[in-house]
């Protein structure tokens, strides 16, 4: 399986590395604004971890991914997954037209997808698998890790780690006590990329914090000790892995649980899902909360569904009350993200991942979405759940970058299928997003 794995990253990297360099490339030179403050004093870092930064370096410019990442994770630790996985039910006869669950199987599969599966009502209506991918497969997170950090925030609320989204980091990383800058940043920032941390780019300097935040066998000790902030934290949205990466230290400390050990006991077992593998910087070393965790497709749509239940699974409450409704609330430097999650907020044809006045590296909505209420995990290449609270239904597709020829179209899949949910229906089609 790890094998079969890491044969997919490299094909995927391989196949649409230009396209990452060309994003990556913009947001280094577009996102940051402002002087940058100078990190604080390096650590000293040994001899042997140095030897290995600069060996997966090197792999890494050899691959000539240029930004789109390593096309193989060499740490990666099973992450155990419910000793009774359930397949989800799928329903015997759809709800949804035969005639719109093709066209999305069809949209899907010209797109280079490796998994398309629509959850309604409590089933599976439809659930298609690509090449070579079948219902086992682990697929790469990439950024919907993101998402996954915030639930494992609201589940750590529940169970009494942490005391509230407002606490500061540094009462976990200790290290940023008496920081002037770091003592400010809150969790909710790790969740809503407001920390005031340098943003994501691409830069071909070993040297460059970026790469050794990404790439460092210390890599949580790199982003504690040496990671720069541009500005004030909570004062400017910046995209940046290196925010979502702090979610594993803290968790680790706020629960003495390494971090895929706590996503097994907090989250996978409670929904009955299928576990995989998560890239650790070393051997016992920690986890990347950031990226690059390999589960199945319908462990993902798993997250999705348990939002749209509000944090609730067969009877079992999840996350705190209301804590749902906090991560859709976008914030006023970018209305557009929420915590760990994408808002439609007004229609935009293009909206980016990036500072929204960086003009590269945008994904594509023909029209408003047809629900003002959706709301999504998305993540580089296209890895999107969307979660529909008209129509009871959550609709992922995951897999590799779609070619040059066929763009993904972020709102194609959800208005389909939204459309179809009524249209025999008495009942009005919901509020669409604003124009």
């Amino acid at each position: 399986m790890m094998l079969r794995t890491l044969q997919i990253l490299l094909k995927d990297r391989m196949a649409h590395g230009a396209n990452a360099a060309l994003c990556a490339l913009a947001l280094a030179g577009c996102a940051s604004t402002g002087p940058a403050e100078i990190a604080p004093t390096s650590t000293s870092y040994t001899a042997e971890d140095e030897a290995l930064y600069m060996e997966r370096f090197n792999r890494l410019a050899e691959g000539g991914s240029g930004g789109a990442g390593l096309g193989a994770y060499d740490t990666l630790e099973p992450v155990s997954g419910s000793e009774k996985v359930e397949p989800l039910p799928n329903r015997a006869a759809a709800t949804l037209s035969p005639a719109a669950l093709d066209q999305a199987r069809g949209y899907a599969e010209a797109r280079n997808s490796s998994a398309l599966l629509v959850w309604r009502d409590g089933a599976l209506e439809a659930e298609h698998y690509f090449g070579e991918f079948a219902q086992d497969s682990l697929l790469v997170s990439k950024s919907l890790a993101k998402p996954i950090t915030a639930i494992l925030i609201g589940r750590a609320l529940q169970q009494g780690h942490i005391q509230s989204l407002d606490q500061p980091v540094a009462d976990f990383i200790t290290e940023w006590q008496g920081d002037p800058k770091r003592s400010k940043i809150l969790i909710r920032h790790l969740l809503d990329m407001r920390t005031g941390f340098k943003p994501q780019g691409f830069a071909p300097d070993p040297a460059d914090v970026l790469n050794r935040a990404y790439l460092h066998p210390r890599h949580d000790e790199v982003i504690i000790n040496d990671y720069p902030l541009t500005h004030e934290p909570g004062t400017r949205y910046e995209y940046a892995n290196a925010t979502s990466e702090m979610v594993a230290p803290l968790l680790e400390r706020a629960t003495g649980m390494r971090y895929g050990d706590y996503l097994t006991e907090a989250l996978l077992k409670p929904l009955g899902a299928a576990g995989g593998q998560i890239w650790v910087n070393r051997p016992g070393g920690t986890a990347h909360s950031g990226c690059c965790v390999l589960l199945p497709a319908q462990t993902f749509l798993r997250f999705g569904v348990l939002l749209l239940q509000d944090g609730e699974w067969e009877g079992m409450r999840l996350l705190p009350e209301g804590y749902v409704a906090e991560m859709r609330q976008g914030t006023e430097e970018n209305p557009y993200y929420g915590l760990g999650v994408w808002l439609p907020h007004t229609f935009l044809e293009r909206r980016g991942f990036a500072h929204p006045s960086v003009e590269f590296g945008k994904v594509l909505h023909s029209e408003p979405y047809a629900d003002k209420d959706i709301f999504l995990f998305d993540g580089n290449g296209n890895q999107t759940v969307y979660i529909i609270p008209s129509t009871n239904s959550v609709v992922l597709r995951m897999g590799g970058r779609p070619p040059q020829d066929a763009e993904w179209d972020n709102t194609f899949l959800p208005n389909l299928l939204i459309r179809d949910a009524y249209r025999a229906s008495a009942d009005a089609m919901p509020e669409p997003q604003p124009q």
